[in-house]
């Protein structure tokens, strides 16, 4: 990604409400065109990532999870199907939710989001896009 700055981190608990306000945060800040979150995209309970994002949601990309899934079959096999990696645009922001493994977390990155939040990927890519996101 050309001219990337780290704007904010933080670990958040498994709380629907906690996430939602921390995301709704980031979402608002001007400074803030990308969120990636990295855990919590599973089956279990305490797996909420999903569900706050359908809080602050306006559009699916759902692209994503499926190549996401469909990439990480290869590294995993079947058990890909217990993820529920996503992504979504919130207010003219984009959050991408990765499970919390190295390896997934790694192969989001390194086969999706490098090309794709990168302004010279061809023959297109989220960042043209960002000028357009919150259009009427």
């Amino acid at each position: 990604m050309i001219g990337h700055t780290l704007a904010a981190r933080a670990i958040e608990r498994d709380d629907v409400t906690a996430l939602t306000a921390r995301l709704d945060g980031w979402i608002d800040d001007p400074g803030i065109d990308c969120v990636i979150l990295t855990g919590g995209t599973g089956l279990t309970g305490r797996d909420v990532t999903p569900e706050a994002l359908d809080r602050v949601k306006d559009k699916d990309i759902p692209g994503f999870g499926e190549l996401f899934r469909w990439l990480s079959y290869k590294t995993i096999g079947t058990s890909t199907v217990q993820s529920r990696a996503q992504a979504v645009l919130a207010r003219g922001t984009y959050i991408f939710a990765l499970p919390g493994s190295n390896g997934a977390v790694k192969d989001g990155w390194d086969l999706i989001l490098a090309e794709q939040l990168d302004a010279r990927n061809r023959p297109c890519n989220f960042v043209e896009l960002m000028p357009r996101l919150t259009e009427k």
